[in-house]
């Protein structure tokens, strides 16, 4: 987990959160070479949380004063309203893409062996953020946490042409709302004579208690220890007077001593950010992550790094899984992305030139006229940054399930469970500065892969199946006027996202 620098020096230190979020109101930033840019200075301010990091006790009497200061941390860069971007000379295609692997109809599991639909479609998009004022608290006892939330909504459409007509189509297929919280400063609360005082529940100790004398308040808030005294009397003690000598039982106190909590545990998360969203079909995921170092850096020089050529045939990055066959390739015997598809794509394949049915299989995808994207989706955001000169960028990666540690999850409506089940989703996104005619430009770029379960192979064994999605988007005050005109045509109201696709077109779980 990351908080910023000046969170444990008290309460009367500048507010920096609330400047940082203020200059993430400003789409373009002037500089000169040499001074620092709006994410560099937001991310000089933060460090890592150790064990030894000084928490800072909590204070009722200081609650509305750490609400003003909530910190939203690098969320904080996503205010407003991004758009699809491109550099098509003023005109959007679509600069987002999807791959979509959905059942092929007449099939039900257990049935046919993996028969499947694929898509691959270019889209617009309309993703708003919104900072949650004040802090959301959450309690839990001797720990206090306050976050920084950020609501979002997303709207996509899917852009295609039409054979015979000039015009494009533009095609309602994601609606999706939901929230990001960064996780902001963490207090200890210990216990009071007065929280015990108004949150007591028990009686007072018995008359006729005989350890009623070692309860000095009256309540049972002393653990006990049976002893043999040197009377050679068995007798209870508090731990006060144990003195290190050998005990039998122990009497568990019932009630709280003020000061309680101050020693800990104190709750230091392995994660920052956690991110909750619906989706209208019956999927409810939380993804939970952090940014992604490069070294002990957080704020990595230089724009995303993609791979190219046969580095780019990554199983965890392809429309293509592993148990889908993968193209009758592997990573150490790959296909070339950034070279034309392999003959075999547009041969008619049989047994003889395809004994195991892999290239058959996955043919259609590497055949698609979206290639090498339809394959590999993120090659879309590599070649997008080509030309550009991008100074920065900060990276987030968020999963639902984690290799070790915290885990988020994913609930399915019955449905959707039987049918479709979505089993697990990751993200990675970009926020980059991007420098042009002397301004700075914030970019954001995604890619997220959701993995379905269904149908099973010639062997039985569980067919994974990816659905991505990436894109590029900027501020709807950066893009050119044209791409701005588009986008309120096709997404009215540039503040507030109203519903406006239709549930049986979304590329998530389409059936």
């Amino acid at each position: 987990m990351l908080q910023r620098n000046d969170l444990a020096d008290g309460l009367n230190e500048p507010k920096l959160a609330a400047n940082l979020v203020a200059d993430g109101n400003e789409s373009l930033l002037k500089f000169t070479p040499g001074d620092q840019g709006r994410l560099e200075k937001l991310m000089s301010k933060y460090k890592q949380l150790l064990i030894e990091t000084p928490i800072n006790p909590f204070r009722e009497e200081n609650l509305q004063e750490i609400v003003k200061n909530v910190d939203y941390g690098v969320l904080s860069m996503l205010e407003g309203t991004w758009v699809s971007y491109n550099d098509n000379h003023g005109n959007l295609v679509g600069s987002g893409i999807h791959t979509t692997i959905m059942p092929s109809p007449g099939t039900n599991a257990g049935t046919i062996p993996g028969k499947y639909s694929f898509e691959c479609e270019e889209y617009i998009e309309k993703l708003t953020f919104n900072l949650v004022p004040g802090g959301v608290r959450n309690r839990g006892g001797a720990n206090e946490q306050f976050c920084g939330a950020v609501k979002y909504d997303q709207s996509i459409k899917s852009v295609n042409r039409v054979p015979g007509n000039s015009s494009l189509e533009y095609t309602p297929i994601h609606e999706e709302n939901g929230m990001y919280l960064w996780l902001s400063q963490i207090f200890n609360y210990a216990a009071t004579k007065k929280t015990i005082e108004e949150d007591r529940g028990i009686h007072a100790v018995a008359a006729d208690d005989p350890n009623r004398h070692l309860y000095k308040s009256g309540y049972q808030d002393e653990t006990l220890f049976l002893v043999i005294n040197d009377k050679g009397v068995k007798e209870y003690v508090t731990l006060e007077n144990l003195n290190g000598r050998e005990y039998y039982n122990i009497k568990a106190a019932k009630e709280l001593k003020p000061g309680a909590g101050q020693t800990g545990t104190y709750f230091i998360p392995d994660y920052s950010i956690s991110r909750s969203g619906v989706i209208p079909h019956g999927s409810t995921v939380t993804l939970l992550g952090d940014l992604k170092p490069d070294g002990n850096n957080f704020l990595v020089i230089g724009a995303p790094a993609f791979p190219s050529g046969d580095e780019a045939w990554k199983y965890d990055h392809l429309s293509i899984s592993q148990t889908m066959g993968g193209a009758g390739a592997s990573e150490d015997d790959p296909i070339n992305l950034d070279a034309p598809p392999p003959a075999w794509v547009f041969e008619k394949l049989d047994h003889k030139n395809d004994p195991q049915e892999n290239r058959i299989y996955t043919q259609r995808i590497l055949a698609h006229h979206l290639y090498p994207y339809s394959v590999r989706p993120d090659l879309r955001l590599r070649d997008n940054n080509k030309g550009k000169v991008i100074k920065n960028h900060v990276r987030i990666d968020l999963s639902s399930k984690n290799k070790i540690g915290a885990q988020g999850g994913i609930l399915n409506v019955p449905f959707v469970n039987r049918f479709v089940p979505t089993v697990e989703m990751n993200m990675r996104m970009w926020i980059e500065t991007v420098e042009e005619n002397g301004i700075e430009i914030l970019q954001l770029q995604y890619e997220q892969i959701i993995f379905f379960e269904f149908d099973f192979g010639d062997n039985g064994g569980t067919t994974s199946w990816p659905h991505i999605q990436v894109n590029t988007l900027r501020k709807i005050d950066d893009v050119s006027p044209e791409q701005r005109s588009l986008i309120e045509k096709q997404f009215p109201s540039s503040s507030i996202i109203t519903s406006s696709a239709s549930a049986s077109e979304c590329p998530y779980h389409k059936s």
